[in-house]
């Protein structure tokens, strides 16, 4: 979730009713180096009063040095130090971090040996399935990452070479969940409180991890929530719920970055998914730089929509 699961889409996601909430990635390295951008990606959203910090890196001693700045940074607000060693991008992986270390069980055991020592607060630890295209040792791995200290792990039931590729193998975090003593938590194919339901069901899982499904969606919270609760699942979001979400994203975002908002094109196109004429406004929308570009956009859209509509409805005689 690099590049969307900033201050201002978690503030979204809170309002409708996430329990907790994740940094992008974040290199220990950059911080190492006292890099103010990276520093930034500690900031806290509104009403965001605790947070989990997801640390990528495969120097053991670099990333428990950081790890406990940030916990000195963050104090109270920090609910876990998270550990990525299951981001499958090609940048990332070449470097060593991420989904390589599923392929190094003894770095990545250092690594989260280390951090754990280093902090106070829980140290967590999100991989996948596996490395290579067919392979599995998501349950051996999670074992070494528990004996290791970690208090709890995330499972894709992806492999790094599979990207996003396929369906998530459910069957693989029901294994971790059957051979680990700590919690797991399931993640890959959650995109509503149906699907969320269906995954705890299948593993045993103690929690879930929504990440894509988040994308144009806050709504999805509300909607696990109630499914887990036993609750019929949420209304779909209108047209208009979607178009409004995606002004206020833009609005709350210009606050923070000022009136250039180049970065929400993509936000915009997942919000207005499946919406009439979201398609004939793509060409538009990624011709958009200002707050006020989007909103003309967005209105027009609306206005589109809703002519579409009433001649759907002379031509049927309603």
């Amino acid at each position: 979730m690099a590049g969307v699961n900033d201050i201002v889409f978690r503030r979204l996601c809170l309002e409708q009713g996430c329990d907790l909430t994740y940094t992008e990635m974040i290199s220990s390295k950059a911080l190492s180096f006292a890099n103010e951008k990276t520093r930034h990606l500690l900031d806290l959203a509104e009403g965001e009063r605790r947070v989990a910090i997801q640390l990528f890196g495969h120097e053991p001693k670099v990333m428990a040095r950081e790890a406990a700045w940030v916990e000195d940074e963050l104090g109270d607000a920090l609910a876990l130090i998270d550990i990525n060693m299951g981001c499958p991008a090609h940048k990332i992986v070449k470097k060593g971090d991420g989904s390589a270390l599923m392929r190094d069980q003894d770095l990545a055991a250092s690594i989260v040996r280390d951090v754990a020592r280093a902090v106070s607060c829980p140290v967590t630890v999100k991989f996948r399935r596996g490395f290579g295209a067919e392979e599995e040792t998501a349950v051996d791995f999670g074992l070494r990452m528990e004996d290791a200290g970690a208090a709890a792990v995330t499972v894709h039931g992806r492999t790094a070479a599979q990207m996003y590729r396929g369906p998530s193998e459910w069957e693989c975090v029901a294994r971790v969940k059957a051979a680990l003593s700590v919690p797991v938590i399931g993640n890959g194919d959650i995109v509503s409180g149906a699907s969320a339901a269906d995954m705890v069901r299948a593993t045993g899982c103690d929690g879930v991890m929504i990440a894509r499904g988040a994308q144009g969606n806050p709504w999805i919270f509300a909607d696990v929530r109630r499914v887990l609760d036993g609750m019929p699942p949420a209304p779909d979001p209108t047209r208009q719920d979607r178009v409004e979400m995606a002004r206020r994203h833009i609005h709350l975002l210009s606050s923070r970055l000022g009136n250039t908002v180049v970065y929400m094109r993509k936000h915009v196109m997942w919000y207005l998914h499946g919406v009439p004429g979201a398609s004939r406004a793509r060409a538009a929308l990624n011709a958009c730089v200002t707050v006020d570009d989007f909103d003309r956009v967005l209105d027009e859209l609306l206005a589109d929509a809703a002519r579409i509509e009433e001649e759907d409805r002379a031509y049927r005689g309603v």
